[in-house]
């Protein structure tokens, strides 16, 4: 598992969260917005925040349990990216 993304349903907590993991050296920590194939409604869209490496420089899917109470406590998910 090497990258993670953070699925999270309010900008402003994808914002708010990829600045602090930014500040504690995660990266690339990049705010992306994300339609559901086949939603036609924008409010509908999920942020996510990608992430690639963790603090210590190894891959951030070796943090997923920090990642997941991150994430749990603004009422997303996380996944993994390949």
């Amino acid at each position: 598992m090497d990258g993670m993304l953070l699925v999270l349903h309010e900008r402003d907590e994808a914002e708010r969260l990829a600045a602090e993991l930014a500040e504690l050296g995660w990266r690339p920590c990049a705010v992306h917005k994300e339609l559901l194939a086949g939603e036609d409604d924008a409010e509908d869209a999920d942020w996510l925040v990608e992430l690639a490496t963790a603090p210590d420089g190894t891959p951030a899917g070796a943090h997923e349990e920090f990642l997941t109470e991150l994430a749990d406590r603004a009422e997303g998910f996380v996944t993994s990216i390949n």
